[in-house]
């Protein structure tokens, strides 16, 4: 087995994800609007490079001769960073497009609405999983775990899935505590009633066709009244 080629090729792995988890969850901090954007720019750079490194490791492990843990190892973390690719990326680019729009005054403050985008659950929590998926895929590329057939991958998947879990929720009470920030206004000023200007009375005059009808005759029959 190559063991030192599977743990660096894997540890990579881990470590451009993990990077890019601890960056997306520093991004809604960012508090201008060239920060946000600078931030959502390389973590974008970021989750390239990790798809980069997914692509290497059947590439490397197909080249060099012999069995290899690797590919077995990056099972686990692919699944996370296939949401990354296909829902994050998007919101990510939103993100950056947002805080573009501020090239000209970059140190404009970010607006409570684009740091609830960056804050989404859906931008940290994939990249963070992927890390921890990744991270855990070291004692597989080092020959440690065996995949399938061993209590030991349990435990571990068990983890990830607590963890998974734990960020989630994490994420979502951070979305909806800035999102509020968005409607702030609403929540810091004290609202009341204007009292109402009291109206005259206003009398109604009857138009000369509104009258009683049994007062006239009738005019429109061709008919008089008896």
């Amino acid at each position: 087995m190559n063991t030192a080629t599977d743990l660096v090729l894997i540890g990579a792995l881990a470590g451009v994800w993990l990077t890019a988890g601890l960056l997306a969850d520093a991004l809604p901090g960012a508090r201008t609007a060239r920060e946000l954007r600078r931030r959502a720019r390389t973590l974008s750079m970021l989750v390239g490079g990790g798809v980069a490194v997914f692509i290497a490791v059947p590439l490397v492990t197909g080249i060099l001769p012999g069995t290899s843990a690797a590919p077995a190892a990056a099972v686990l973390p692919a699944v996370p960073a296939l949401v990354v690719v296909l829902v994050t990326a998007r919101r990510l680019a939103q993100v950056r497009r947002g805080a573009g729009a501020f090239a000209t005054a970059p140190l404009t403050p970010a607006p409570p609405a684009l740091r609830a985008a960056a804050a989404h659950p859906l931008v940290a929590t994939p990249l963070q999983i992927t890390g921890l998926a990744a991270l855990a895929g070291l004692p597989i590329a080092a020959g440690v775990i065996d995949v399938p057939g061993t209590q030991v991958a349990g435990i571990v998947l068990t983890v990830v899935g607590v963890a998974v879990l734990a960020l989630g929720i994490r994420h979502a009470i951070r979305h909806s505590r800035l999102n509020v920030t968005v409607f702030a206004p609403i929540g810091k000023v004290r609202l009341r009633a204007v009292p109402s200007r009291p109206s005259s009375a206003e009398s109604y005059t009857a138009l000369p066709l509104e009258s009683d009808p049994a007062e006239q005759p009738y005019a429109t029959t061709g008919h008089r009244a008896a």
